[in-house]
């Protein structure tokens, strides 16, 4: 059976003749590449030798060192004119007037005056001193000759011998004759060696004030990583910060440019001095530049802290030793030491070490607290690190919800009267329902109080953890008031603002820790009514003034600067409770960490100092305990993914009575932040069982970690 190919492809080469002979076609080899000019493999040889690393290297060390001995001679010339002249009086007169202090202006006004009027007296003196010199020369002279042959004669009447009278005076002119001989066989050594001696001495003082070039110095030098802080670098800082009000002041003051600065003291794991700003220069703009400003000091930003002391046009300058605050700070003396006791009128929680690396210690008596930060800096490790502290007090009640029910506060089992655990809608219900009850509670005692002013309650701290979600809760009651919200239908929002206005009067305060502040998640008449106002790593400087206020960040404060990941547990503190150098409104906290193992040794010795304390375990009106995360891995089974409105069938078929009203937006709230977010999937959204599986995964390994935030 034959077949028909057809070539789909026109033949590009032509038809051959069987017949034709064969023709061989030599190809001739590629002619060889021209020769590389001479001149173009010089410039190669000359670009690689200059342009050499070693090459480099040793221009820079004659650069340097030659450098240092022609700046070494500009130096040792400027100090000798310094001493000779009152140029250093004149400049130290420019420097007073720059930073406008005019007394000091006029002191060395005065201090010049003198210096000249004794110079002049010294060159007065100098008119008569050739005579005074010549007359005390030859002086001097007959009476050496008279003591000599005095000497001599003594000499000859104890010898007996006439010629020893003038014995004294040969030796004299024979030593001096020694002397000369000396000289005129030193001479020329000296003239040859001298210069030598002289450029030498001229590189010694110009290398130890390091006078060359930025490029011309050593690459350890250049760097400047680590260099410790000394006035002439705090000045040069000042001067390349880019105020040119500034800038100009100091180029006035010249080397006097140092009396800006106060003694350089050390503080903690750095050091610290004050700079008095030129006239013409405001705080603000130095404020303003802290990153350049540590980077002129060689420092990275989170080395440096800016605040403004009580002394007017002046700011405070704390600079950290290189890397020292990546260091941690050690264990609390909770954990150290324990005999350690705490009373909540007069005693103060140990919470970690501020900058200079003294103790910060804090007074929870009377104040409300909250701390805020973004998530996993450390917000609830030093939370509880003070409820921890204040629960070995067996006189102080606890009321705990924790709205991320990871186990953070398991510990206050057997601590707190009412223990609330979970992140879900019901938790937040009973959340507010516990904070309604602490109004109550504190009603009722205003009332006793009435009747009775020297009542005396029991401390009730009402701890609410992961507080934001708390009043971002869409669930609403039966009269359709809502749980969550800012506004005065808002049964949360309203139970905290009552006891932040009148629970401190009677011991009821509330405690809350919050992530990632807004004006949703933490309304502006929640966080101005807390005594205490903490905060770890934020994003912007609009949050840190959500966190603290305006007035604290305006002095100084910035925990918008904290790096996030890096510095956990550093908090900025605005509180009267604990102790903030004069003149600052806030101060910076690296506060101790507690691990839960430490946490329920702690809580142990609580335990043992109260009464048998029931728990009361509030969970969703006395039904079961679910965990949401869990029970939509479940429903979604084996599948690779499942759309979302079948996942929440699925949830309400498991469990109708927490799962039965949930909308899209509850699904989404529980996996946020967890990696398996719901996606599209052609078109629809979907949850993937991998990512599910993932997240569970990852909240089981970092359950423990998340109990230490």
């Amino acid at each position: 059976m034959s077949e028909n190919v057809v070539h789909l492809h026109k033949p590009t080469d032509p038809p051959t003749d069987p017949a034709a002979p064969t023709v061989l076609t030599v190809v001739p080899d590629a002619p060889p590449a021209p020769p590389v000019p001479l001149w173009v493999r010089s410039g190669r040889a000359v670009k690689s030798a200059v342009t050499h690393e070693t090459t480099k290297t040793t221009a820079r060390a004659v650069a340097r060192h030659g450098l240092y001995t022609f700046n070494g001679g500009r130096i040792v010339a400027r100090r000798t004119w310094d001493g000779k002249t009152g140029a250093r009086y004149e400049r130290m007169i420019r420097t007073a007037e720059a930073a406008g202090n005019l007394e000091a202006a006029e002191e060395w006004e005065e201090r010049l005056q003198r210096f000249r009027a004794a110079r002049h007296h010294r060159r007065m003196d100098l008119l008569h001193s050739p005579v005074e010199a010549a007359k005390g020369l030859a002086v001097g002279t007959g009476v050496s000759i008279g003591v000599l042959v005095a000497l001599g004669v003594v000499m000859a009447i104890n010898n007996h011998d006439v010629t020893d009278v003038i014995t004294p005076l040969r030796a004299t002119i024979d030593f001096i004759a020694l002397l000369i001989r000396i000289v005129q066989v030193v001479w020329g050594p000296a003239l040859t060696i001298g210069p030598f001696l002289a450029l030498l001495a001229l590189w010694t003082v110009g290398s130890k004030q390091q006078a060359a070039p930025q490029w011309a110095l050593p690459a350890n030098v250049r760097s400047g990583e680590g260099e410790p802080i000394t006035p002439s670098i705090v000045v040069k800082a000042l001067r390349d910060l880019g105020v040119p009000a500034l800038r100009n002041a100091i180029k006035e003051m010249g080397d006097a440019g140092a009396s800006m600065l106060s003694p350089i003291v050390i503080a903690g794991c750095g050091v610290e001095v004050d700079v008095t700003l030129p006239s013409g220069v405001s705080t603000v703009e130095v404020q303003q530049r802290r990153r350049k400003l540590a980077e002129n000091l060689a420092r990275h930003e989170h080395e440096v802290f800016i605040t403004i002391p009580t002394a007017a046009r002046t700011v405070r300058l704390w600079v950290a030793d290189s890397g020292a605050l990546d260091e941690p700070i050690g264990p609390s003396p909770l954990v150290t030491d324990e005999t350690l006791t705490a009373n909540y009128k007069t005693g103060k929680a140990p919470w970690g070490q501020d900058l200079r690396g003294d103790a910060a210690q804090i007074s929870l008596f009377q104040r409300h607290l909250l701390i805020t930060g973004l998530s996993n800096q450390g917000k609830t490790a030093a939370l509880r690190s003070l409820a921890l502290w204040l629960a070995l007090d067996r006189s102080v009640q606890f009321w705990t919800a924790d709205l991320k029910g990871v186990g953070d506060w398991r510990f206050m089992d057997g601590i707190a009267d009412v223990l609330i655990q979970g992140p879900t809608d019901d938790h937040v219900i009973q959340a507010t329902e516990m904070a309604e009850a602490a109004v109550d509670e504190m009603n009722r005692r205003l009332q006793a109080r009435q009747s009775d002013p020297n009542a005396v309650f029991p401390p009730l701290i009402v701890i609410v953890d992961e507080a934001q979600v708390a009043f971002m809760c869409p669930a609403k009651d039966e009269e359709n008031r809502p749980y969550g919200g800012s506004k005065a239908t808002s049964r949360y929002f309203m139970a905290v603002r009552k006891i932040h206005n009148q629970g401190r009067a009677v011991d009821v305060l509330m405690w809350q820790g919050t992530q990632d502040p807004t004006n949703d998640n933490l309304p502006k008449l929640v966080r101005e009514g807390a005594h205490t106002r903490a905060s770890l790593a934020l994003g912007t400087e609009q949050q840190a003034r959500m966190a603290l206020g305006d007035k604290a960040v305006d002095g100084g404060a910035a925990p918008n600067l904290l790096r996030p990941g890096l510095d956990k547990g550093t908090l900025v503190v605005a509180s009267d409770g604990i102790t903030i150098p004069a003149g600052q409104a806030s101060i910076t906290v690296r506060t101790h960490y507690i691990d839960d193992d430490a946490a329920e040794v702690l809580a142990e010795r609580a335990k043992a100092l109260r009464n048998g304390i029931t728990t009361l375990h509030v969970v969703d009106n006395d039904r079961e305990v679910r965990d949401p995360l869990a029970d939509i891995v479940s429903v979604v089974g084996t599948d690779t993914r499942v759309l979302t409105q079948d996942v929440l069938k699925r949830l309400a078929v498991l469990a109708p009575d927490p799962y039965g009203k949930w909308t899209f937006i509850d699904l989404k709230r529980v996996l946020d932040g967890t990696g398996a977010e719901p996606y599209k999937s052609d078109g629809r959204m979907v949850i993937g069982r991998d990512r599910l599986a993932r997240a569970l995964a990852d909240r089981d390994e970092t359950g423990s970690a998340s109990a230490s935030e």
